[in-house]
């Protein structure tokens, strides 16, 4: 296994350093894998769902390269590497095969695209039954009895394309998801805000030159850094206004900051911890103290203080002094001077789940409620979730939203839910789910699983992981040995030792993608 992973990983690390770094290991990674999935950036999502339609069975095929990486051939990348590795034989179908009294071929990859077509109903819940060879149970059950994995635990496999359930162990149990949550977040925003949809961070003047205020508008990705790296920049935000004011005539100002687009407590009912700010309207990098952009940190004790200060740091460079920041009373009716925008929303799913972001998660349930209608605060991003997902026509027997992050203790989900909700964004009929697929951190390469699998299947399986105190899950998608691409939930609770739980699902996801099996 050492002598095929020193094959494998030089091309694949070649790869990643290669690419253009827009997002580091995430848009380095996953663009590559996806050049002919249909992506909502720059189109509007009529124009998107209209291609998506004309498509039609080619998108079922493009759900499959989730699993990658390929090449033209439909051939697995790794496959091939794999079999160059192993006494550098060639594959039956690569060439031709070794001198007499050579090795015997590397047998070739199977066909990876076969079988597979549009899943267009929901999960059927007849468990299928084995077709011949290992039985999927006889192969996961061991793994998942794990000790490691504590005193319960709940799972689902289900073949993407046909909606059949083919394992399945308490799918209706509610148990404590951890960051898993986020794939319900991120369904939830989706479907109720679109792809496209972007958060405008802005400058209004109250009156003539009574005062400027910067209004803030929900972004959790809004920068003061000095590199954008394509995120909403309040630095540019800071040189626009500052413009304006100046061919007004106006180089001093009041400056006030308004956050009220959000409601409710901004403290998460963990407390002041290190992996979530205080959820706020206006914050830049997310109250970070470091130049880091993902994981825990120490946060500022106000981040919506934080950024205004910085953004009259920024006006001042620009020659425009500001008094202040203190919170504004209002700003409704008021000039807007000056904006910057976020990318897409789904570019912040994207990175919300490849890095487990606690911060985007809770934006996006708050943005989630306004856009249903309630107000935009814990409560009502909870209650929001659980509403788009029933219109989605997901089943949330046993589900239960507290937050959006996954940090609430109190959270339940089903792996009957998580993997419905994976099937959902692998269907024709609902293309603008696609960056739930695409954002999952991919095994040994991005995001919370660039470190793991290194001896197991790298690059093939792609899933959002979740971690607290006596929890550990894992939800996500794999191809498995006769090119199915499955979607899993795991789900464990009690666990006593995080890496031997967290390494016993890692080990079951492995076996799924290594198996045959019926």
């Amino acid at each position: 296994m050492r002598r095929i992973a020193s094959a494998v990983r030089p091309r694949l690390a070649h790869a990643v350093r290669t690419a253009k770094p827009q997002v580091t290991r995430l848009i380095s990674t996953v663009r590559p894998l996806f050049a002919d999935l249909p992506r909502p950036r720059s189109i509007s999502t009529l124009q998107y769902t209209a291609g998506a339609a004309t498509a039609g069975l080619v998108l079922a095929t493009a759900v499959v390269t989730l699993a990658g990486p390929w090449d033209a051939t439909g051939q697995r990348t790794a496959e091939r590497d794999r079999a160059t590795a192993l006494e550098h034989a060639r594959g039956a179908d690569h060439g031709p095969g070794p001198a007499a009294g050579g090795p015997r071929p590397a047998p070739s990859a199977p066909a990876v695209l076969a079988g597979l077509g549009a899943a267009t109903s929901p999960v059927d819940t007849r468990q299928a039954p084995a077709a011949g060879g290992t039985a999927l149970a006889d192969v996961l059950g061991p793994l998942l009895g794990s000790a490691a994995l504590g005193d319960g635990h709940t799972a689902v496999v289900v073949d993407v394309a046909t909606g059949k359930r083919l394992y399945s162990v308490g799918p209706d149990k509610g148990l404590t998801p951890a960051s898993t949550t986020k794939l319900a977040t991120a369904t939830a925003a989706l479907n109720a805000l679109g792809p496209d949809h972007r958060f405008t961070t802005r400058t209004a003047l109250l009156g003539g030159t009574r005062g400027l205020v910067l209004v803030g508008g929900g972004d959790p990705t809004l920068t003061a850094h000095a590199k954008a790296e394509g995120w909403a920049s309040l630095r540019t935000l800071a040189t626009r206004t500052a413009a304006t004011l100046r061919e007004r005539g106006i180089h001093k100002i009041a400056l006030s900051y308004d956050t009220t687009l959000y409601a409710g407590p901004a403290l998460h009912p963990i407390g002041v911890n290190d992996n979530l700010a205080q959820v706020s309207a206006l914050t830049a990098d997310e109250g970070r103290t470091d130049n880091s952009t993902s994981g825990p940190v120490r946060r500022v004790a106000d981040p919506a203080q934080d950024a205004a200060r910085k953004f009259a740091g920024f006006l001042k460079a620009a020659g425009v002094d500001a008094t202040g920041p203190a919170p504004a009373k209002g700003s409704a009716g008021a000039e807007t001077v000056a904006s910057v925008s976020s990318p897409p929303l789904s570019a912040l799913v994207e990175r919300m789940l490849t890095n487990s972001d606690n911060d985007i998660a809770e934006a996006l349930a708050r943005q989630t409620a306004l856009a249903s209608g309630l107000p935009g605060s814990f409560e009502g991003g909870a209650k929001a979730i659980a509403g788009q997902l029933r219109k989605l026509g997901l089943p949330l027997t046993g589900a239960a939203f507290h937050d959006g992050s996954g940090l609430d203790r109190d959270d339940r989900l089903t792996a009957d839910l998580l993997t419905a909700i994976l099937v959902k964004a692998g269907t024709p009929d609902h293309p603008g789910l696609r960056p739930l697929l695409t954002g999952l951190p991919i095994a040994h390469f991005t995001g919370t699983l660039s470190t793991r699998y290194a001896d197991g299947a790298a690059g093939l399986v792609h899933a959002k992981t979740g971690t607290l105190t006596g929890v550990n899950t894992l939800a996500g998608t794999v191809v498995d040995q006769d090119g199915r691409l499955l979607a899993f939930a795991f789900l464990a609770t009690g666990t006593t030792d995080p890496m031997a739980a967290q390494s016993a699902l890692d080990k079951t996801a492995t076996a799924l993608s290594a198996c045959g099996c019926g």
